[in-house]
């Protein structure tokens, strides 16, 4: 696994300038794959310091639990109405990146609500992750990113 680690002057020249790109970033998974997005959040805290996560009902809980030290906004379970919260999000420009932890075997009526999700994301110009290698390289290439518009 990559590690990447700003300097304190990089961060903090990161952060103070306008130049933060994303700012919010929807997390969330299906319940076999919580503990998974929990520790890849955990083991990338600093890189998400100055962000804000939203993130549904029990991803919500999950990451509160681990003490995730940045700004959480909390939504409704997915299956009662939170898919459909981030896709308003998304829709309107609330949203910056999404990262979804899918598990392939989760096929339940409200799968129409994750299939809106996805398609909002796509529509939207969102970047999305919907595993750890793709939320891995998201996050590389936006430090990347951030890095070279702040120079």
């Amino acid at each position: 696994m990559l590690k990447y680690s700003l300097t304190s002057f990089e961060h903090s020249k990161l952060y103070h300038s306008s130049i933060l790109i994303m700012k919010k970033i929807v997390v969330m998974a299906h319940n076999k794959k919580k503990p998974a997005l929990v520790a890849f959040l955990k083991e990338r805290e600093e890189w998400l310091w100055g962000r804000t996560l939203i993130a549904t009902g029990r991803s919500a809980t999950a990451l509160e639990a681990a003490n995730i030290g940045v700004p959480l906004q909390h939504l409704s379970p997915g299956k009662s109405g939170g898919y459909e919260q981030i896709t308003e999000l998304i829709t309107s420009g609330q949203v910056d990146m999404v990262i979804f932890f899918q598990d392939r075997e989760v096929k339940e009526q409200h799968h129409i609500d994750i299939r809106n999700l996805l398609d909002a994301c796509n529509f939207s110009n969102i970047p999305l992750a919907t595993n750890p290698a793709s939320a891995e390289l998201l996050i590389i290439g936006l430090i990347r990113k951030e890095y070279a518009t702040s120079q």
